[in-house]
């Protein structure tokens, strides 16, 4: 089984572009949860979307995978997942929406991706990049 996790982000006007890249590199931190299944979560923004406004003002998306509703839950309780939201959205958001759901059995092929080749994922980056 899959669940897909997804989440917008709008923050208010007066939020700094330094403080979102932060939110943005935090963020991306929490796919070295063992929750997260295969280490899959990927963060973006801003919207590509033409015209703009039809992103609603949502300037950053995340999107992670895990192997069941309980890994989520771990994922959601997480001292990382606590510290992230804590720090640098719930004080600032303007907005959030999330939205979860269960990959249906016929569609799960669509999750199986190739494992990434040296990716050390203590500190997530290539090992090569490392080097």
């Amino acid at each position: 089984m899959t669940i897909v996790h997804m989440v917008m982000f709008k923050f208010r006007p007066d939020v700094t572009r330094e403080h979102k890249d932060t939110f943005v590199r935090e963020l991306k931190k929490l796919k070295e949860l063992d929750c997260v299944k295969g280490h899959r979560l990927v963060v973006g923004g801003p919207s590509v979307t033409d015209p703009i406004e039809r992103s609603k003002g949502f300037e950053i998306a995340l999107l992670s995978f895990h192997e069941n509703l309980s890994e989520l839950e771990k994922y959601q309780a997480s001292k990382e997942h606590h510290w992230v939201t804590s720090t640098y959205m719930f004080p600032y958001k303007e907005d959030l929406v999330r939205f979860d759901f269960e990959v249906a059995p016929e569609d799960e092929y669509m999750w199986h991706f190739l494992p990434v080749k040296g990716l050390n994922h203590a500190n997530g980056v290539n090992s090569h990049e490392a080097q």
